[in-house]
């Protein structure tokens, strides 16, 4: 019996006016499975995942998460999921320990079990020794540690990542991934992300699919959209291949920077 993909996306079509931002989008991705959506700014990216995790209602097409559909089980789909969004999410007025808190009680997990479930989160992104400060005084990698902590807390089968690690050093960047691989092995849980950096989601993704103007150009492991271009391609050469436009560039810095580099990002879809 084949096992329930963790996502599958059937004739996905999203307007905007006028404007076509994702069309007739066909997409599965597996359960256990760490899977990238690549493209450049305005390619869908983030107007598909808005979609998945119920942000925004399905008017064209289906997608469903673990066989729920999130047009008519909202609810029970956003049970399933842990979110990172582009946009920043955590509040530097509070500690390290009340973002994660506050997640909690958002997510609905039973109060006998918050202050465990808390605890557990920011044990697994290493941040025990630095919850009670205040969110503002963390560097740009524990900001997106701490996201990642709040996304966790309610145990999801499900994390989406858009961008996570942008505005990150590429040490922040590591440390990040090194987390985000031990859930997996540790949990079996699904991953979608999105990410501008070709080296990350070449080493880190089990296959990946490129948009380009809301449409579906290449989908498949790295390992073969590579070969298929020649023996010494790279994923940055596919990407290229299939979209003609120029990758994002790093940056760093910390909490302010992130913000300011999130609200940029999100502003150009």
């Amino acid at each position: 019996m084949t096992a329930t993909p963790a996502i599958e996306i059937c004739g996905l079509t999203q307007r905007f006016g006028e404007h076509v931002a994702v069309e007739a989008l066909d997409l599965t991705v597996d359960a256990g499975e760490c899977f990238g959506l690549l493209g450049p700014n305005g390619a869908g990216k983030t107007t598909t995942i808005r979609l998945l995790v119920t942000l925004l209602p399905v008017t064209e097409g289906t997608v469903t998460v673990f066989g729920l559909d999130v047009g008519r089980r909202a609810m029970a789909v956003r049970r399933l999921l842990g979110y990172v969004p582009q946009q920043l999410s955590v509040e530097g007025a509070l500690t390290g320990r009340e973002n994660v808190a506050w997640f909690a009680r958002l997510f609905d997990v039973p109060r006998r079990e918050r202050t465990a479930r808390v605890d557990e989160a920011l044990t697994m992104m290493d941040l025990t020794d630095s919850a009670d400060r205040l969110a503002a005084t963390y560097s740009g990698g524990m900001v997106r540690r701490l996201e990642l902590a709040q996304a966790l807390v309610n145990r999801p089968a499900l994390l989406v990542l858009d961008e996570p690690t942008v505005g990150l050093d590429p040490v922040a960047r590591d440390s990040v991934w090194a987390r985000v691989r031990e859930l997996q092995e540790q949990y079996g849980t699904t991953v979608l992300l999105t990410t501008h950096y070709m080296e990350e989601a070449d080493a880190l993704c089990d296959r990946v699919a490129l948009m380009h103007h809301g449409r579906l150009r290449a989908m498949g492991p790295p390992t073969e959209l590579r070969a298929a271009l020649g023996p010494h391609a790279t994923l940055e050469d596919v990407f290229r291949h299939w979209t003609g436009d120029q990758l994002a560039e790093e940056e760093k810095g910390g909490l302010r920077s992130v913000r300011s580099t999130r609200r940029t990002a999100g502003r150009m879809g």
